[in-house]
């Protein structure tokens, strides 16, 4: 990267400027199919952005094109009736939007290298709920077909106000300026048409590949942060300055601006990481980077190498919530208090959580319209196994006053509040609730990763997402191409347990229903010298009678385990019976049919019954269910009363 970014430095001295046509940021990581570039200038007081892109683009498949189809994002905020607005159901505001917090987005103008000018064919669509309100979709015929392997070039003029305050990942606060999915964004070309959704309540986003120039012209005083190296800043002689941004192999950009900014830099693993925290914030400033350097160094330990040479973590302003805790290739956002504790890792969590997404979102570029679980339920796997192994299992997310709490715990319980409205994998905005995204878009995929990680081994699991990561490194999988990628590296068919995590509302619920243990006399039938976990037990007789005398004198236990499957999901499961004389039997149940019973005939009493007793099995949406002791089970019967009690109500319920 260092090599292209010099190579690209030196021709801007020599020209005044760079073109994402230009040929000279080669070798490309990327196919890059879509390459920009920006020239935008901000007003602060009237939260204006107004613009010029153009759009280099590729078509490189085999299908001849007809018409282009463009993001316009931020009209999610124009006004109360679009998708994304009449979908959250004001979740993010207690009031509908007033007109002076609306924010949107205006192509002024749109016309081809080739001189037709577009301007005047633009229209929006509707291509997923057909809401003629909605307007974050824009299509323009082309006068001439772009046939397969041709280049097209598109000139546009674009004004954006920010919304204030900032709504769902950008808007301002004050003098705090955060500008994301800000420009026309072309959508994606595969499968013969365009991929290119409406924004919606629950869904992210989707792009191409490809190189970014961009021009930002904001007030002298502040700091900037945007995706890629800055190549140089120019002051305007009016109050202002230009800062130019490169960034090869991303498929976005991002930008933020203000004067309130302190800056922290430090490096991990040859990336520059810097760091832009709030005035009030600048005690954590550390905090930040070293979350950072450790997002870096695991990631790249356990999946692969991050291909930027940098990484740029913003904190955002108060007030402006709405823009932390999330993902852009090479920044992401944070957020944090005033005199946070350092055994309240939140800061920790999501900082690594956010950089963690620049492996699954920025760099995989899986369709989060179509399959968020890629990458949001892939990276919450990632974020609970490194805060595990930094923090330990049972305070990972906050050890602080005698109050321990576990990030695989918070996620488990929002997996547990909505396990089964809908599969994990669907169309984001059509998941039965805001919930049920949450849990199959997050938090079920994480315990299914978890899962699968126990079932397969540690060193199994790291080879398959490394080798997922090594695949798909700069294309755009799909659910498909992640299974394809775990059955070859784990050497499994393992489409039997996606077929149910992924693509089905299965639940997965094992139980102990019984535990009983009785004393039995010699002459019941039962032969004493036999069991269940001693296989050998004839032979034994034969060779040692003072045993067998022994055997035939000593008190002797009937235990009984039953243990049920609850739910349709089936998977193999492990059944730990502890006796009283501190023997341990471990039991491996294939877990296909309803039902399984032991019985085993002990020199002593039972003591409790358990299945998964290592908790191995995340997707188990009950653990309460999961172990019966002895105790449990007379108290159910009545104290030791057998079926008696419920049998004498049955037929006397007075």
């Amino acid at each position: 990267m260092e090599t292209n970014l010099v190579a690209a430095i030196l021709v801007l001295i020599f020209s005044g400027q760079a073109s994402a046509q230009m040929k000279i940021f080669e070798p490309a990581l990327s196919p890059r199919i879509a390459n920009y570039d920006l020239e935008v200038k901000l007003d602060g007081k009237r939260r204006i952005v107004t613009g010029k892109e153009t759009l280099f683009w590729q078509n490189q498949s085999k299908d001849t094109i007809t018409e282009l189809q463009f993001h316009l994002y931020p009209n999610a905020f124009r006004n109360n009736h679009s998708s994304f607005m009449k979908e959250s159901r004001m979740r993010m505001k207690e009031k509908p939007l007033s007109d002076k917090e609306l924010g949107f987005i205006e192509v002024a103008s749109l016309k081809l290298g080739s001189g037709e000018d577009l301007t005047g064919k633009m229209e929006f669509i509707h291509p997923d709920d057909g809401n003629a309100e909605d307007k974050t979709v824009l299509r323009v015929l082309l006068p001439k077909p772009l046939l397969p392997g041709a280049a097209i070039t598109v000139n546009l003029e674009f004004v954006n106000k920010l919304p204030e305050p900032a709504i769902a990942r950008s808007g301002s606060k004050g003098d705090y300026f955060f500008v994301s999915q800000w420009f026309p964004k072309i959508g994606v070309w595969e499968n013969g048409k365009w991929n290119c959704h409406q924004y919606h309540s629950n869904t992210e986003f989707f792009a191409d590949f490809g190189v970014y120039n961009v021009k930002m012209t904001v007030p002298e005083k502040n700091l900037v942060g945007a995706t890629g190296l800055e190549v140089s800043k120019t002051k305007n002689g009016d109050g202002t300055a230009t800062h130019f941004y490169h960034a090869e192999d991303v498929h976005d950009f991002v930008w933020t601006t203000s004067p309130d900014f302190v800056e922290f830099t430090a490096k991990a693993n040859n990336v520059e990481i810097r760091v832009l925290v709030q005035r009030e914030h600048r005690p954590q400033g550390k905090r930040h980077i070293e979350a950072a350097r450790l997002g870096i160094e695991y990631f790249e330990k356990w999946y692969g190498k991050y291909p930027y040479p940098n990484l740029t973590v913003v904190d955002p302003a108060k007030g402006a919530g709405g823009t932390g805790g999330m993902e852009y290739p090479t920044l992401i956002t944070a957020g944090t208090l005033v005199g946070m504790p350092k055994g309240v890792r939140g800061l920790e969590m999501v900082i690594i959580h956010e950089f963690g997404h620049n492996f699954w979102y920025g760099l995989v570029a899986s369709n989060e319209f179509e399959d968020s679980w890629l990458d949001e339920g892939i990276n919450t796997y990632s974020e609970i196994q490194i805060m595990h192994d930094l923090y330990g299992a049972k305070g990972s997310f906050v050890d602080w006053m005698g109050i321990k709490v576990d990030d695989l715990q918070t996620r488990r319980y929002g997996y547990i509040r909505t396990p089964d409205a809908d599969p994990i994998v669907k169309n984001a905005w059509q998941y039965y609730s805001g919930s049920s995204y949450g849990s199959m878009s997050y938090d079920k995929p994480a315990m299914m990763m978890i899962t699968l990680e126990n079932y397969l081994g540690t060193e199994t699991m790291r080879k398959v997402m490394s080798g997922y990561f090594e695949r798909w490194e700069f294309k755009h999988p799909k659910s498909k191409d992640f299974v394809a990628a775990a059955n070859e590296v784990s050497g499994q068919n393992l489409d039997w347990f996606f077929n149910q995590a992924l693509y089905s509302n299965a639940i997965l619920d094992y139980s102990v229903t019984r535990a009983s243990t009785k004393e039995v006399a010699p002459g019941e039938g039962y032969d004493f010298t036999a069991s269940v976990s001693d296989p050998d037990a004839a032979e034994k007789k034969k060779s040692e009678p003072a045993q067998l005398k022994k055997d035939q004198t000593r008190k002797m236990y009937l235990t009984e385990v039953w243990v049920r499957r609850l739910g349709d999901f089936t998977f193999p499961v492990e059944i730990e019976v502890v006796f009283e004389n501190g023997e341990k039997l471990r039991e491996k149940w294939d877990g296909k049919d309803l039902w399984k019973k032991y019985q085993y005939l002990k020199p002593a009493k039972l003591v409790k019954a358990t299945v998964d007793p290592d908790q191995k099995v995340m997707l188990d949406l009950n653990w309460k269910n999961n172990q019966k002791t002895v105790k449990q089970q007379e108290k159910d019967e009545g104290k030791k009363g057998g079926y008696g009690p419920m049998i004498k109500f049955a037929l006397d319920p007075q």
